[in-house]
């Protein structure tokens, strides 16, 4: 069974989750805000993630 709140957008309150086991879903949508690309830096690397045409992610390093 699904939660409900997959398919909705997410909310300010959606910052404190009620249970820390369970993971934070957050939208590519409010990640990449103003493009279709976002750069991570994660242990001193940097990663790009970025949406294709076709709706898919593709992480390179």
């Amino acid at each position: 069974m699904e939660p409900d709140n997959l398919n909705r957008p997410p909310s300010p309150q959606d910052d404190e989750s009620p249970n820390p086991l369970l993971p934070k879903i957050i939208s590519f949508d409010t990640l990449a805000r103003c493009g279709e690309e976002i750069w991570i830096e994660n242990n001193s690397q940097i990663y790009r993630l970025r949406r294709t045409k076709q709706g898919k992610l593709i992480l390179t390093k």
